[in-house]
């Protein structure tokens, strides 16, 4: 799931014009290095296939490449340095010819790495939508499907730009279902979602979001749409590629897997709730004997936050899987985004054991108090039980492991 492994195969043969990259996205850097080190004139720059390009990434996340400009800018909040990126990426595709390729590198993280306001609005219209959307408990897939519909260049506006160019998006999902389009909200995708479908969200959610922005809601390119017809795209890995891994090393160690699917949604601490039943059923009825059991579950979890706390939606379904689990002997549990950063924090996720909750209290802490206040950061952080691992510079969502042993 490194983009070194799972973008060279994928890439297409060079067109007779030039070749322009594009991407973003956490995982967007390195996949641009791993387009340099394999397009056919990577060793002698040949005039053959001219490659240049701009990516924009995470700040902390930018890998050194030669030909391709990288950009760091704000995540998950964005800021006016991917709003620049987002308006040179349009202009550089101004004026491409049917001859030329537009490479694009999908990645999750892009829907905030690549602002750009529809007109009418403003970055800190933008900027304030996203704040509402992050902290209201919609999925992704809600969550992109309005901030497809505030942009000029999200949802295939960047593909509509560049027809009659080529487009081939080549995607690291991080969606459940693994709707490209859905990936850092489809830039160079054809978007089926429509005004209305967002005007839904915003009023399922409550969001309270200003009656101007509200009126400057466009439609998408959608399906169909003559100037997306050469836009296609290549999913290149995915939540099921990270768990279909985890189950192998599992069962070459001697274990069971039990893989409850790539896709889980809902609250995280509902979330935890139902697999904590689900692990304490497994445990009882492994009592009699047999091998360590792992269940493994990919997806996105979300958080409604209603506190003042700090803490991702890894690190809150691990408290409350710890607060679900009360204590249960042999359970042991890791839960972690594959980027390295859970939500806002520095964190990937956090690690939970039987003895979780009786060394928080020999601390002092109360654990549904910090559950209550969306500070799940604060506990493990104490309890020194944070996942710390660095920018990853891949991002296939979540992953979760509970060990029944």
């Amino acid at each position: 799931m490194k983009p070194e492994t799972c973008v060279p195969p994928a890439l297409p043969c060079p067109p007779r014009g030039r070749t322009l990259v594009l991407g973003c996205g956490k995982a967007s850097a390195a996949m641009a290095r791993a387009v340099e080190e394999h397009w056919p004139d990577a060793r002698n720059q040949a005039p053959d296939h001219p490659l240049s390009g701009l990516v924009v990434t995470r700040y902390r996340h930018a890998v050194p490449c030669r030909r391709i400009e990288i950009v760091e800018a704000g995540h998950p909040h964005p800021d006016a340095s991917g709003l620049a990126a987002a308006r040179e990426m349009l202009r550089l595709v101004h004026g491409l010819g049917e001859d030329d390729l537009v490479l694009a590198l999908i990645s999750g993280g892009g829907s905030s790495l690549l602002p750009c306001p529809a007109p009418g609005l403003t970055l800190a219209d933008e900027q304030a939508l996203n704040r509402l959307l992050v902290d209201s408990g919609a999925s992704i897939g809600e969550m992109n499907c309005v901030r497809k519909h505030v942009s000029a260049i999200k949802g295939g506006r960047l593909a509509r730009a560049a027809w009659p160019a080529r487009v081939l998006s080549l995607v690291i999902s991080d969606v459940p279902g693994d709707t490209a389009s859905d990936v850092a909200s489809g830039p160079t995708l054809a978007d089926p979602t429509t005004v209305a479908d967002a005007l839904a969200v915003i009023g399922r959610h409550r969001l309270g979001v200003p009656k101007h922005v509200l009126t400057h809601l466009q439609e998408t390119p959608k399906p169909g749409d003559p100037q997306m017809a050469r836009a296609g795209y290549r999913i290149v890995a995915r939540a099921q590629d990270a768990l279909d891994a985890a189950a192998a090393k599992a069962r070459a160690a001697g274990m069971e897997a039990v893989v409850l699917g790539d896709a889980v949604e809902g609250e995280a601490r509902d979330v935890a709730r139902e697999h904590a039943a689900f692990a304490k059923d497994l445990a009882a009825r492994r009592r009699a004997g047999g091998p360590p059991c792992v269940i493994l579950s990919g997806g996105e979890t979300t958080v409604t936050v209603t506190g003042k706390g700090r803490g991702g939606r890894n690190a809150e379904y691990a408290l409350a899987l710890a607060l679900a689990l009360d204590g249960a002997p042999d359970i042991h549990a890791f839960a972690a985004d594959t980027d390295g950063i859970d939500g806002t924090e520095d964190n990937a996720g956090a690690v939970i054991a039987p003895d979780t909750l009786t060394r928080a209290r020999a601390l002092g802490l109360d654990a549904q108090a910090h559950l209550a206040d969306n500070d799940a950061y604060g506990l493990f952080e104490a309890l020194g039980d944070l996942v710390v691992t660095g920018p990853t510079l891949t991002n296939v969502n979540d992953f979760r492991a509970i060990l029944v042993a």
